[in-house]
């Protein structure tokens, strides 16, 4: 799971002091949708750092013009362009090799994922249907939440569409791992550079399931059956803790700019060939009886080419898993019936 946006990567901190101007890759362009937002902002900013973006795409209602004119003067070889308005979309999304997702409303203290839904429901329908018109083959990313219910959503907009392919629509839950590495780092006290959590399971409270009995490298310190839980919990509330640390003015919008910048990376490479690039996501899967699951992916030139089981678990993880599948079975159920009845 290399990255050159990896924490403590020397290629990438020398990259952004010197630009990346003799980068020699295909050319891909990026569009981000609700890129003038708290998490579309710098997520462009570090889309704009990525080598292996030739054109960033910038689209909100208002606002991307000035975003653009502003990232258009770093140092690095990508063209930036901003889109404005309904109107503009169509040429945003014209061309993309891969889509993220942002749009919609923040969650706000006492709002909870499900709280979401309502308003962000319609914006990832109504963009989803955008992407099937002008950009059908491209990957999409999909940050909006709630993650569990906008993805089905997303599905069954292009299955409407006859432009659908399972191996294209992710999930990003990278931010589960980027903080189960973060935590288990911490307690483990290993470098947080050389740490691989696999989560699985949804992104939302209980079902976001990291397996820390599959943490690598194995940590130098025993960890008890309480830290293993503590450490669980605390991957789980994570956006809870921002939220309110916050106490009313935002929620992890940079962490998760972060983890979008870095699943963006991965299919990219995976777009350019790069071999074993592993991370996880939320996708169709059969891994179990769910149709959606987040666990381990491999990304290629197609977008997602092998979805991994969940490897051996122990008996605190089974049960979690048991836990979390109902949630997020109504949570699948209820983004399908939003489209079927909208």
């Amino acid at each position: 799971m290399n990255s050159l946006l990896r924490v403590g990567n020397g290629a990438f901190k020398a990259t952004i002091s010197r630009g990346f101007a003799t980068a020699a890759f295909p050319d891909r362009k990026v569009t981000v949708l609700g890129a003038a937002g708290g998490i579309g902002q710098p997520l462009a900013l570090l889309l704009k750092l990525n080598p292996y973006v030739t054109e960033l795409a910038l689209y909100d209602i208002a606002g991307t013009p000035g975003v653009a004119a502003d990232l258009s003067h770093i140092n690095s070889k990508s063209r930036v362009k901003g889109y404005a308005g309904e109107e503009e979309l169509g040429e945003a999304l014209k061309g993309s090799d891969v889509i993220i997702i942002p749009a919609g409303v923040p969650r706000k203290p006492g709002m909870t994922r499900d709280d979401l839904f309502k308003i962000n429901a319609g914006i990832v329908r109504s963009l989803a249907e955008a992407c099937a018109k002008h950009a059908p083959g491209a990957i999409l990313n999909i940050i909006s939440n709630p993650v569990n219910s906008t993805v089905p959503i997303a599905t069954e907009v292009l299955k409407k569409a006859g432009v659908h392919d399972p191996r294209k629509v992710l999930g990003v839950t990278m931010l589960d791992v980027v903080r189960a590495k973060t935590f288990y780092a911490e307690k483990a006290g290993v470098d947080v550079a050389k740490v691989e959590v696999p989560v699985v399971g949804g992104h939302a409270g209980i079902t976001i399931l990291p397996l820390f009995s599959q943490a690598l490298p194995t940590p130098n310190a025993d960890l008890s059956p309480a830290d293993v839980d503590a450490l669980t919990k605390r991957t789980q509330e994570g956006g809870t803790e921002v939220v309110q640390a916050k106490a009313g003015k935002g929620s992890a919008t940079l962490s998760m700019a972060y983890a979008g910048a870095l699943m963006a990376d991965a299919c990219l490479r995976g777009l350019n060939g790069d071999s074993d690039v592993v991370e996880c996501a939320y996708v169709e899967s059969s891994v179990t009886e769910l149709p959606f699951f987040a666990s381990k992916i491999l990304l290629g030139r197609n977008g997602v080419e092998e979805v991994y089981g969940l490897g051996e678990l122990n008996d605190y993880e089974r049960a979690g898993l048991k836990a979390l599948m109902p949630e997020l079975q109504a949570s699948i159920d209820k983004g399908v019936k939003f489209v079927s009845d909208n």
